[in-house]
């Protein structure tokens, strides 16, 4: 078994410092940072943690080639590497459609420029030459690393709608599917697998990170809270896949992103999606008890690689070493 955090890059530089030390500490494999618009970089975070652990992998989660450009991904990827011993993994995915139309970015044909991303990216980090000539990048025969890369970085590919998921499996290293609610799992793992069967034997095995989203609190009214709070924000981001699933529509998001984005009245946006009982499903509020207890079809059903992911509670220093303390504890 495997398992990892996820963190937004919405919090101060010096708690990532604290929280990847106490998710090693904990047990944890790999921690990992998101990039939303607009918020802290994610790439100095990422340094950040390397810089204050020994053993954690350090993952981004995710980078999209539509705001960072791919040559620059692979730059990232071969100096973090060189940074932080060979424990970096690349997190990529086209990102959010509703996040990206901030600053005017539509992005077009996802696949292909995923699958174009994805290569050009490991021909550079294998210190080769990535002349390409294709629908999203044209590069020619100078486009090449000025250094030696320390090794070909690991690819995960960030994935919610079932093309992507099933690219996931094709192309990957592996794959960050969002299991909102976690019961998700087993609607997205066999798109997963769809991939798989097209999967070059040589690229090894795939690690699936069943990625869902916790809020630990004895307070459950606390936890409750932090967790709406995430929803508002990133609610109608999420694919008609996973909304679907839930008995939702992006349109029920309407009032509630009005709220944060355009009143910026948080205390309104979280009331309203309290007070929808199929948006709180997104996630697992409660006790630790709770989580394993959501989770336990899944491992059953063969997950391998658990990812806990935010707001994890009003507390997540405290949330990491409760969830190493017994969920990690429990599985390993």
């Amino acid at each position: 078994m495997r398992f990892s955090l996820r963190l937004n890059n919405d919090l101060a530089p010096a708690e990532y410092a604290a929280l990847a030390r106490a998710a090693e500490d904990a047990g944890f494999d790999q921690i990992w940072v998101s990039d939303d618009l607009f918020l802290r970089s994610a790439p100095v975070l990422l340094a950040t943690m390397a810089a204050s652990t020994r053993r954690i992998e350090v993952g981004s989660g995710i980078l999209n080639p539509y705001t960072i450009h791919t040559s620059e991904l692979a730059m990232l990827a071969a100096t973090m590497d060189e940074l932080s011993g060979n424990r970096f993994n690349l997190g990529l995915s086209v990102g959010a459609p509703d996040f990206l139309k901030w600053i005017g970015i539509r992005p077009a044909r996802p696949l292909a420029v995923m699958r174009e991303t994805i290569g050009a990216v490991r021909t550079l980090l294998r210190g080769e030459s990535a002349a390409v000539d294709g629908g999203f990048l044209e590069w020619s025969e100078e486009a090449y690393l000025r250094f030696a890369p320390p090794r070909s970085t690991p690819v995960y590919l960030g994935a919610m709608g079932p093309r992507m998921l099933a690219l996931a499996g094709e192309l990957a290293d592996g794959v960050l599917p969002l299991l909102f609610p976690p019961e998700h799992y087993f609607a997205a793992r066999p798109l997963i697998a769809e991939g798989e069967a097209r999967r070059d034997a040589a690229l090894g095995p795939l690690d699936v990170a069943a990625c869902i989203w916790v809020s630990l609190a004895d307070d459950r009214a606390a936890a409750r809270r932090v967790l709406a709070e995430k929803i508002a924000y990133y609610g109608r981001a999420f694919s008609p896949l996973i909304l679907g699933r839930l008995g939702l529509a992006a349109a029920d998001f309407d009032a509630i992103e009005h709220a944060i984005m355009t009143e910026r009245d948080t205390e309104k946006a979280c009331r309203l999606v309290e007070a929808d009982a199929r948006m709180m499903r997104i996630g697992v509020v409660g006790d630790t008890a709770d989580v394993i207890a959501r989770l336990e079809p899944l491992v059953a059903a063969g997950a391998r690689h658990l990812s806990f992911g935010p707001p994890l509670g009003p507390d997540p220093l405290q949330a990491v070493r409760i969830l190493g303390r017994d969920v990690v504890q429990h599985f390993r």
